[in-house]
């Protein structure tokens, strides 16, 4: 990884942790699916002229070109969005950046199922159950709330499966388009799968939403910065680093969405969500225990 990737690496971290606080002040007036197609409504209205004023082809063209926007715009914007948003109403920001986190967990094992990968072991079985282990600690549902908080943890895992599998198979696709002239199309997909689920889902409706400056505020952030500026890091990231790589973000971004999460909303991640998060990456450690080995062991001038 170069100097300018670690940054790029780094600011992305800061984008994405500082989103999960945004996200909570904007359910405070919206739906969260409606919430998340709108995000992208307005994302795929700045992203078109952009990317075309920087001369990017932006219509698909082949069968690769269609698979990475569709594969992109379905999982990596659309359900991941749709789940985690919903799993925000029941659990804090840091805590739903934390969950996130299994990621990095996911992520090999469905590189394996893909045949990307070496054949599934049981040390690999024992760390992504270790990992699953770190998601019921970190839900820890109150005994009040216990529907509830499981609900919210069910529903933040669901989304980093999507997204880890949105990151597995756009990686195995070989498209023309670039990671810049794809994002319209990408969250023009994600969006309307997400228009189209507010038809079937319960409070999905305009009439349901409040458009408060608040809720104004959240959309353009969400939009703007987490999205065209986020997703557009994300996928030049991931075709230099690869899923593995990108993977990691997921146990960067917690603090910036804890920092953010306490000074703005005064949210606080509790011991139990700590001790979740370090079981979490010691099932990374152990599915990924040979890349690790590898890497500590690579010469200086040599890792990357």
């Amino acid at each position: 990884m170069t100097r300018r990737d670690a940054a790029l690496f780094l600011l992305l971290a800061a984008t994405w942790g500082s989103a999960f606080a945004v996200t909570r002040v904007g359910l405070d007036d919206l739906p969260p699916t409606l919430f998340a197609a709108l995000r992208f409504d307005l994302a795929a209205l700045v992203m078109l002229p952009l990317a075309l004023a920087l001369g990017r082809r932006v219509r698909p063209r082949s069968s690769a070109d269609w698979a990475y926007v569709l594969l992109g715009g379905l999982l990596t914007v659309g359900l991941h969005h749709a789940l985690l948003f919903a799993g925000q109403l029941y659990v804090a920001s840091a805590v739903a950046a934390v969950l996130l986190g299994l990621i990095p967990v996911v992520t090999p094992a469905l590189e394996r199922l893909a045949g990307t990968d070496e054949a599934v072991g049981a040390l690999d079985v024992a760390g992504v159950l270790v990992g699953f282990a770190g998601v019921v600690v970190i839900a820890n549902p109150d005994p009040a709330r216990v529907v509830e908080s499981a609900r919210g943890a069910a529903l933040v895992f669901g989304s980093a499966l999507a997204f880890a599998a949105g990151a597995v198979l756009t990686d195995r696709t070989d498209p023309g388009l670039d990671a810049l002239g794809a994002q319209p199309a990408m969250y023009a997909v994600g969006a309307v799968a997400l228009h189209a689920a507010t038809l079937v889902v319960p409070g999905e409706t305009l009439a349901a939403a409040a458009f408060t400056p608040s809720a104004l505020g959240a959309i353009a952030y969400m939009a703007l910065v987490a999205g065209v500026g986020g997703f557009t890091l994300y996928f030049v990231l991931l075709r230099r680093l690869g899923p593995f790589s990108m993977g990691l973000l997921e146990y960067v971004i917690p603090p910036f969405a804890a920092l953010t999460g306490w000074y703005y909303l005064d949210e606080r991640l509790g011991a139990t969500a700590v001790l979740g998060f370090a079981l979490v990456l010691v099932g990374f450690a152990v599915v990924k225990r040979g890349r690790l080995l590898a890497a500590v062991g690579a010469r200086p001038d040599t890792a990357k």
